[in-house]
């Protein structure tokens, strides 16, 4: 076992260094401290234990409106505090923040980017605003030219399977979005107030076209601070999004309709928003919302349980 220490009682003082050294198989113990660097996971079958959740932290502060040296601007996918870029990766009672700020005044700031296949994160908590955790990959196609500038622009969009297991995840605009079949279990969505007629949206699927699932809640909670109606559980980012909520307690900050088309209404016959089990009424729910019988949703669980 690898330790981090920020006192120096360990073998390393910085969780960076203690990745760059580490070897497949390795476990990584990072003791309670403020850690703020960017960290960097390239290596297979690491794995990153907090002492404490609360109280082991790694933040940073980029986001997508930082100037550039080539003129432009940071952009979205370069912000991240953390980078999880490979496959069969665990992390647990760990607090990852972008400390950036609202996205209305520093645009996008990404806590966690995620890509890859087999990642667990349990007992996690990620802070942030607007993007608070990319589940990679990317879509296939950038809407404006260069909008993909980051570490995955140019990999092979391999759709991977995602678990997050009890972990808090706070944000606003879009702050859960991107491509990956991605498994919340007993986790706390909390949307933050941003003052706005609508204070956002917790999830902007991007689901490739043909896939068995994409987001998936079951036993979650979706809290915030927010006024009643003013936030979606969800949105499309792309025309196949797919977010299911299977017994999920939905609070009152989430707004009756449930999920907003992003007035893409060809995207209505396309994306898939179920729903089962939830304190939410069917009547009051946007038309292209389906309420799934317990049967069905059983299906998607026994699939995700067959993909473990």
């Amino acid at each position: 076992m690898i330790t981090v220490s920020p006192d120096g009682r360990g073998d390393f003082t910085s969780v960076n260094e203690a990745v760059r050294h580490a070897s497949p198989d390795d476990v990584i113990y990072i003791k309670n401290g403020v850690y703020r660097e960017r960290v960097e996971i390239l290596t297979e079958w690491l794995t990153l234990i907090g002492e404490d959740k609360h109280r082991t932290v790694i933040e940073y502060g980029l986001y997508a409106k930082i100037p550039c040296e080539d003129g432009g601007k940071l952009g979205t996918f370069r912000s991240y505090t953390m980078l999880v870029n490979t496959d069969n990766f665990i992390c647990k009672n760990i607090t990852v923040a972008n400390t950036a700020g609202f996205g209305a005044d520093v645009g996008q700031a990404v806590a966690v980017y995620a890509e890859g296949d087999n990642l667990t994160f349990e007992n996690c908590r990620f802070l942030g605003h607007q993007d608070t955790l990319f589940t990679g990959p990317l879509p296939f196609k950038e809407v404006e030219k260069g909008g993909f500038k980051g570490p995955t622009e140019f990999a092979q969009r391999k759709t991977g399977r995602h678990f997050y297991r009890r972990c808090y995840i706070e944000g606003e605009v879009d702050f859960i979005f991107g491509c990956a079949a991605a498994y919340f279990e007993e986790c706390e969505l909390f949307s933050l107030d941003c003052g706005k007629e609508i204070n956002g949206y917790v999830t902007a699927a991007s689901t490739y076209k043909g896939e068995k699932y994409g987001y998936i809640f079951n036993r979650c909670r979706f809290t915030g601070n927010c006024p009643e109606g003013t936030v979606y559980l969800g949105r499309p980012w792309r025309d196949h999004a797919q977010t299911v909520l299977i017994d999920c307690e939905i609070g009152s900050h989430i707004n009756s309709e449930l999920f907003h088309d992003r007035n893409k209404t060809n995207a209505r016959d396309t994306v898939f928003y179920g729903v089962c089990g939830c304190n939410a009424s069917k009547e009051k729910a946007a038309p292209f919302v389906k309420f799934m019988d317990r049967t069905e949703a059983d299906r998607i669980l026994s699939y995700v349980n067959q993909r473990e």
